[in-house]
């Protein structure tokens, strides 16, 4: 559902005084004013939120955008992005209810069945959903007059990673920043590109040449994988199982570690990160450990909203990691004077292990899917990889299905 006019609905609280801007003042109205407000996102929340309270509905602690519903075996959510809203509820009598109400409150357009949401196609298939970001790659690529080029086997080389120093900077930075800015929002349905963007985000301040080059090779590698998306299956939701991988040292400038992630909700990945550690590690144990710390944060998190969306989850949390030192650590009460300086990760972790919530397991390398997360990887294991995310391309049985 989309919202007309958003902002129109917004009740303001208290006299705002405005006048044009400097370089905008027109000389024939000085009493004019342009239309739009600083508070008028905060005030239209506001408004919403409001009326949803009076209808039912309670908002998310763990996302402020989630609105839940629950009346016995009843039960709607609602999105809310600004003024583009996704609704769905537990039988179709109840999605009536309440799209009635909401077009009664503000002016609203039906735009049907979820087909596309900021961007996102979603397609219906016999096994689930498609997420695909098809039309906005195309138009990236095309903006860097990329159409003709020839696609690469992968997103980035398996060399070392990109230095700030090495060589020239580039002719036109500003360039670089539009299409690796406009790449990132790409990585909500591309997890295989997230550590190759990664890199090229590090140095969006002063790129240079081979900065530029690597950038290139992302485009090449979309423009090749152009159908490609994330696909969701029905699945048990009873279980989340996460592989956390840490790249050791490995920035040439800094010698900070890369840690990566992914979670899975049954079969279906659901969160992923590839980032630079803020600190430097002083042991490849330390470094994994930050990133065991980092993934069991983010799956306390989903776990939350999974309570909240009355799906809760009984069973612990598993953590796969490949190196057999962190996991030592997350269950050992021991403490050493090397540790020390983690401790606070330490004690997170090992506190949501002793209560049974959380498992950290070892996982041999071959099998550590959050390896795509850190690093560069031959085109075999990539490809393997990838397909572990369920990465692939758009099933042939979605044309005509409804």
């Amino acid at each position: 559902m989309d919202v007309k006019n958003a902002f129109l609905h917004v009740h303001l609280n208290e006299t705002v005084y405005m006048h044009q801007s400097m370089g905008f003042r027109d000389k024939d109205h000085p009493d004019y004013v342009l239309y739009g407000l600083k508070q008028a996102p905060r005030a239209w929340y506001q408004r919403f939120a409001d009326f949803l309270a009076t209808i039912g509905f309670t908002h998310s602690q763990s996302d402020h955008s989630l609105f839940i519903y629950m009346n016995g075996s009843d039960v709607a959510y609602i999105l809310l992005y600004v003024d583009d809203i996704i609704l769905t509820a537990s039988s179709d009598r109840h999605r009536k209810h309440f799209m009635s109400l909401l077009g009664s409150e503000f002016a609203m357009k039906d735009l049907g069945p979820l087909s596309f949401f900021l961007g996102i196609a979603v397609t219906r298939h016999a096994q689930g959903l498609f997420l695909s970001q098809k039309q906005y790659a195309a138009n990236i690529i095309e903006r860097a007059g990329m159409s003709n080029c020839s696609p690469s086997p992968t997103p980035v080389d398996t060399k070392s990673k990109l230095s700030a120093t090495d060589d020239t900077p580039y002719a036109d930075p500003t360039m670089y920043r539009s299409l690796a800015g406009a790449l990132q929002y790409l990585t909500f349905t591309r997890p295989d590109i997230s550590y190759a963007m990664q890199q090229v985000c590090l140095h969006m301040h002063a790129p240079t040449n081979e900065h530029m080059s690597a950038l290139k090779r992302i485009i090449r590698y979309i423009q090749g994988t152009l159908s490609f998306g994330l696909h969701l299956y029905e699945s048990d939701v009873d279980r989340l199982i996460s592989y956390t991988d840490v790249d050791w040292g490995g920035c040439p400038d800094t010698r900070r570690s890369t840690s990566g992630y992914c979670v899975f909700l049954g079969d279906n990945l659901i969160s992923w990160s590839s980032k630079r550690q803020p600190t430097l590690s002083k042991s490849s144990a330390e470094a994994e450990y930050r990133g065991v710390a980092n993934v069991v944060s983010d799956s306390c998190w989903i776990r939350n909203l999974l309570l909240e969306l009355h799906r809760p989850i009984q069973k612990a949390i598993l953590v796969y990691c490949d190196n057999v030192k962190a996991i030592y650590l997350s269950g050992n009460p021991v403490q050493h004077q090397r540790t020390k300086h983690i401790e606070k990760d330490i004690h997170f972790v090992r506190e949501k292990v002793a209560r049974g919530e959380v498992r950290v397991l070892h996982v041999p390398s071959r099998y550590q899917i959050a390896d795509i997360f850190t690093k560069g990887l031959p085109r075999v294991l990539f490809n393997d990889f990838r397909d572990s995310l369920s990465v692939r391309e758009s099933p042939a049985t979605t044309a005509g299905v409804c």
